[in-house]
Parts: structure tokens; sequence; C-alpha cells
């Protein structure tokens, strides 16, 4: 009789254990049931703004006792990958909504997306329930420039200006809930003057894919690398940055990235030089008389005379090597050039343009950027074909009334033989007062001795270091020059 309760006494163990064992298969021991509860909280918004960052965040339970609990959230209500978000030993815990927005961009959530947030407390193996929140994040960190690296060098090739120099490139956050803008600029090391580069903006959603990188050519970068006053045709130390700006219903942010140095060596643009020649040109078909055109970094101009008539620009005051015209199958493949033009210049012959508009005096503008090419002729109300012409300036005090005349010799062209002392200014008036035709150093603000004159309204003071000496000065009005010759 014992050997049979013995027998069965061990068989209900048995039993028990297998039925222990099932039960334990069965638990879902990553989810406990909650031992004590934690009180939902309140935030003004759930959309955190960087305004907010010094406001509280509290959370409460109703547990004490222990010496520590430990906070924590997730992006799953499992909580299977959960991350601390701080300890505290007492029933509550108090941070800010910066600690909170910092935490949940380190975990991986996106600014300005809506996402759902899990908390809980836990002390040591008891939880709380959790509670649920959806919770908007702001961006609070900059771009990490990838490309270039520091200390990398780059040499520019002014042989190929369009080609690629090359490609910046950085890192962000995954993605944004809004469209994000970024600047990319540069600036000579220990300098603050920083120059535009370029601009990328990377919109919400992005379906084109577009990456946060900026393709730049020899021609960008050495522009932006010059204006930062860095040397030609020699290494120089360069800065770069870029700075992330961010607009929602709080206000735009603006982040800039570490600064990266490296090392670019810039070269001197060499644009073409113009000379105006043809039947509709005040030189006309002399290749020795053709005025070259005022050149400041890509652009040319002139003002001058131009009537209804062919023509085209040399690069030299020769018919040969370089000539410029219409960039048109009509036209010699070795003088096509200019891209666009104005609507009164057209296809004139296979060497020329021709000029449409009545005759007068206007201003030509050649841009030589290699990705324009292109000539605008601009009609204005100044004259050539004047009987008087005065000099006035420094000299006489800036009296108008007694500007000095010069002789006329015929054809717009005016001469005088005079003393110019040091700093000497003066311009050219067509009557002995301000009220009428002026002529000046071409452009405003731009005081020296280009040769060229500017018109009414674009012009500055002719400058000129004489050193008690005399000249003969010859003023082209309808040419649109004037030459300042030691006797």
């Amino acid at each position: 009789m014992k050997n049979i309760i013995k027998l069965f006494l061990a068989s209900l163990v048995i039993a028990i254990a297998i039925v222990s064992c099932d039960n334990d298969a069965d638990r879902d021991w990553t989810s406990p049931e909650a031992s004590f509860k934690l009180y939902d909280t309140t935030l003004g918004s759930n959309i955190l703004y960087e305004t907010m960052k010094d406001n509280p965040f509290i959370l409460n339970w109703d547990k004490t006792g222990s010496s520590n609990y430990d906070v924590v959230f997730s992006a799953t209500e499992d909580f299977a990958n959960k991350i601390k978000l701080g300890t505290s030993n007492t029933n509550n815990y108090i941070t800010t909504i910066g600690a909170i927005n910092t935490a949940l961009l380190q975990a991986g959530f996106s600014p300005y997306s809506p996402t759902k947030v899990y908390i809980r407390i836990e002390s040591g193996a008891e939880i709380s329930n959790s509670i649920s929140l959806d919770l908007t994040t702001y961006p609070i960190a900059g771009p990490i420039v990838t490309a270039p690296t520091a200390g990398s060098s780059l040499v520019l090739n002014s042989a190929d200006q369009s080609a690629i120099a090359t490609t910046i490139t950085w890192n962000d956050y995954s993605s944004y809930g809004v469209n994000v803008k970024y600047l990319v600029e540069v600036a000579k090391t220990g300098t603050t003057s920083f120059v535009s580069i370029g601009e990328v903006t990377i919109p919400n959603p992005n379906p084109d894919n577009i990456t946060r990188s900026l393709k730049v050519t020899n021609k960008d970068l050495n522009t932006a690398v010059v204006n930062t006053g860095a040397t030609i045709n020699q290494a120089n130390d360069i800065d770069i940055r870029i700075t992330a700006t961010t607009t929602s219903t709080g206000g735009s942010i603006v982040l800039q990235s570490a600064v990266v140095t490296f090392k670019v060596t810039p070269y001197q643009v060499d644009y073409p030089d113009f000379f105006l020649v043809g039947g509709a040109t005040a030189a006309g078909w002399t290749p020795g008389a053709a005025p070259k055109l005022y050149k400041k970094d890509n652009i040319s101009e002139i003002y001058t005379y131009l009537q209804p008539d062919n023509f085209r620009f040399l690069g030299q005051a020769d018919w040969n090597p370089l000539n410029y015209s219409i960039d048109d199958p009509r036209t010699n493949a070795s003088n096509r050039y200019f891209k666009t033009t104005s609507s009164n210049v057209e296809f004139g012959d296979a060497e020329n343009m021709k000029f449409t508009g009545v005759a007068g005096i206007y201003k030509i503008v050649i841009d030589a950027d290699f990705s324009k090419k292109s000539i605008t002729v601009t009609p204005t109300e100044s004259v050539w074909d004047i009987p008087k012409l005065y000099l006035v300036g420094s000299i006489q005090g800036w009296q108008a009334n007694v500007a000095e005349e010069f002789n006329s010799i015929g054809n717009g062209k005016f001469q005088m033989i005079r003393e110019l002392p040091d700093g000497a200014q003066f311009k050219f008036l067509g009557q002995q007062d301000w009220t009428g035709k002026e002529w000046g150093n071409i452009h405003k603000n731009n005081e020296g001795n280009s040769g060229f004159l500017g018109i009414n309204d674009d012009n500055s003071n002719i400058t000129f270091d004489g050193g008690g000496s005399f000249y003969t000065i010859t003023v082209d009005l309808k040419m649109g020059t004037y030459t300042i010759v030691k006797i």
C-alpha cells in the first residue's frame, strides 16, 4: 500500500511540473502585468517647440518605498526596444521639454514628424502601466559635413569651368516633417565673411529622393573662393559650413554645421576682350580703329553709336585670329559665339550679326559667362552730334559757368590741350551748367581713368594725376571713349 501511495505522489509531482512548464511557456515575460500606476501627464501641446525647451515635464506614479525607479520609453507598446529616459528615487520624475526632445531625437525620431511614444516606470521586477503620447519633435543639431574632408586639397581647373569641381555632401536627421533648406557657404580661414556657393532644398515628402549634396562647378567654386579674399594660384585654407533652416508653426529654426577646413587653389578668370567693328559702328570696317569694350570680370560694355547694318566683334584690333558673332548654323563655325541676343540683333551673314534698330547712342553689354555668352543692345537718350563740349572739375572748383570749351574736330570728336595737376577730377558737359548733357568715367561710384564714357546718370568723376604737365584731352562722343595723352 505504501508503494502505491509513493507512486501516486510521484505521478502527481510530474503532472504539476508539466503543467507548470506549460504555463511558463505561455507567459509573456517581456510584458509583465503592471503592479503600480503611472498617472497620465498633460502637455500644453503635443507639438514640441524650441521655445518650450526649458518648460518642465513631470511624471507621477503611486508606488513608494523603492530606492530606484527607471523611467523608460519606446516607440512600440511592447517596449521591445526601450530606452532609459532617466532615474528617480521618489515617486515622481521631473525633466524638461528640451531633454525629452533630445532623447527622442537620439532614439531616431524625425523632427516635425508626429510619433507615438510609450512611457512606463520600472522598479526592479515591477513595472507600471504605460501611457502614450503623440509627440512631434524639433531639430536641435546642425548638419555634419562629410565632404570635403578636413585637410583635403582641391586645385580648380580653369580649362573646363563648367565641369564639376567637387560634390559637397553632409549628414543630417534621417527625415524631416517639413521642408529643409540647406545653405552651403565658404570663407577664408580666419575670417567670418562667408560667401554662398548654393542652396539645396529637401522637400517633405521627398518623392524625387533628393540627396543631401551639392555639385559645384569649377567656375562657381572659383568665384566664391576668390570673393572670400583668397589668393589666386595659391593653396588657401578655406572654411566650409552648411546651414539648415526649417520653418513650422512654432517659427523658424536655423542650425549650422561645424566648419570643415580644406585647401583650395583658385585660378584667374580670363574672359575675352571684345573689339567692336562693322558698318553699324563708329569705327566702320577698320579693325585698327575698333574700340575695345570696357571689361570687368565677365561683363564687357560700352556706350557707343550704332546704325542699322552688319557688325561683329574681334578678339584683337585685327581680323585674326579671333572673331565673335551670333551662334547660328548659318554663321561660320569659327565665328559662332553669342547664344542669346536682344531683339534688335539678328543673323547678318556668315561672318556678322546685324543691328536692326534706329541710329543713335546705345549701351552694349556682353556677358561672357560660359553659361550665357549673351549680347544686349539698349537704346539711350544720349547724343553725340552737338556743337560744343566743356570741361568742368576741381580745376575750376566745379563751377559749370566757367567750364572750359573744347575745340570741335568733327563727327562727335572734341579736343583740348591743358595742364593737369595731381589729383585732378573732372567731367564733360554739353553746356555751361549742370541741367543738361553730362559725361564722365563709365558707371556710378567708379571714379578713375578707364577711357570709357559714362552718360547722364551713369558716370563718375574722371580722376588723373597729371603732375603739372600738359596733356591732349580727346573726347569721342560717337565712339564712347576719351584719351589723356601727355605732350
